[in-house]
């Protein structure tokens, strides 16, 4: 009989001592718990392919950083040097340089200086010829034409007294002409009233309100306030006030009889300055003075211009309702001399009805007489 070799693992109980398969997890005579050798042995194969681990101290990691940081700090001072551009002396090796290139010279194109455009030169205009008519002195004469007597005395070498005698022939100095407006800066109507209106400045004592003000000039609060530019109306001591007399308000109360109306004032002259000139027939003269206030139905402004030298000392009298007149070109020089004119204005009032248009009286003062001299070089 032959005997048969057990070829299977086996295991004894740790407990009891019965053998047992390698695979049993449990005796089955004491009952004991036994581990599994396969699992364990296969846990442990696999444990042990675990990759290595490496552990520093924390003085060799401090030192690792700094490595690290030192070779940041000189890459990026490399890239900073390799990007700066190199300089290029000027000298250029024989090797290199081969033909020397001239380098192209830069001409500057000279800038362009604009002259500047002379502007007119004024020429002494000649003077005028006039004859001496009966009782003329040299005071009178020096008055029409805008000149002073010293002027004729020198131009005519008369004496220093200056006699003249009846059909004298004199010899009158233009004046020299200044500077006036352009036809076209008219001045508006608000313009012209508030050149017109007298201001008088008050100065605010202690005690004043605006209202004890306002009483004492004739003049409402709401005009003082627009005109001094005042939010309310409080005012302090030391503070001006500027009062526009024009618009005093009228005295309350009927009047039993109609009132006749007071001479008006001498209009105001405005444009042109006196002893403007004029030197071209295309210039539009434009006569403008200030509004003396509402006038009637009845009433207008009349306004005169003389010429000077001509011979019959030709004079207009035009009568217009608003503060300006344009000078007809009736009067425009044609002998090619330089004339002297004069014009001044003053309120009318109309008498008959409008079908006797020359009845006319004066209703107020007379302006101030202004000159102008007008001359026409295409009449030449």
């Amino acid at each position: 009989m032959s005997q048969e070799t057990n070829t299977s693992k086996t295991k004894l109980c740790p407990v009891c001592g019965t053998r047992l398969s390698e695979s049993a997890t449990k005796c089955i005579v004491c009952g004991t718990e036994l581990e599994n050798t396969a699992s364990t042995k296969k846990n442990e194969q696999i444990r042990s392919k675990r990759l290595p681990e490496f552990t520093l101290s924390l003085p060799a990691a401090l030192g690792v950083l700094a490595l690290l940081i030192t070779l940041g700090a000189v890459i990026v001072f490399l890239v900073l040097n390799g990007d700066s551009p190199a300089v290029v002396g000027d000298t250029t090796p024989a090797a290199e340089a081969g033909t020397a290139t001239p380098s192209p010279t830069i001409t500057i194109s000279p800038t362009v200086t604009s002259t500047a455009t002379q502007g007119p030169t004024w020429t002494p205009l000649p003077p005028l010829e006039y004859t001496v008519k009966p009782n003329d002195t040299c005071a009178g004469i020096a008055a029409s034409f805008g000149i002073s007597v010293q002027s004729i005395i020198l131009e005519n070498n008369l004496s220093a007294n200056c006699d003249l005698y009846e059909n004298q022939p004199l010899f009158i100095p233009q004046p020299t002409p200044t500077a006036s407006p352009q036809p076209t800066s008219t001045l508006s109507e608000a313009q012209k009233t508030e050149i017109a209106c007298e201001v008088y400045t008050y100065e605010v004592q202690e005690g004043d309100t605006l209202s004890s003000i306002a009483d004492t000039y004739n003049v409402s609060m709401a005009t003082l306030r627009e005109y001094n530019g005042l939010l309310n109306d409080t005012v302090f001591e030391g503070r001006p006030l500027e009062i526009p007399l024009c618009q005093r308000e009228p005295t309350p109360g009927p009047t039993p009889t109609p009132t006749p109306l007071p001479p008006y004032p001498g209009p105001n002259l405005l444009l042109p300055a006196n002893g403007a000139s004029f030197t071209s027939s295309a210039d539009v003269i434009t006569l403008q003075w200030a509004a003396v206030g509402e006038l009637e139905a009845n009433e207008s402004y009349a306004v005169t211009i003389t010429d000077l030298t001509s011979d019959d000392d030709t004079t207009i009298i035009e009568y217009v309702n608003d503060t300006s007149f344009i000078v007809p070109n009736s009067l425009l020089p044609t002998d090619a001399k330089p004339h002297v004119f004069s014009w001044s204005v003053y309120i009318a009032r109309q008498l008959g009805g409008e079908e006797d248009e020359e009845n006319w009286e004066s209703a107020g003062d007379l302006s101030e007489q202004r000159v102008f001299s007008w001359y026409n070089p295409s009449s030449e």
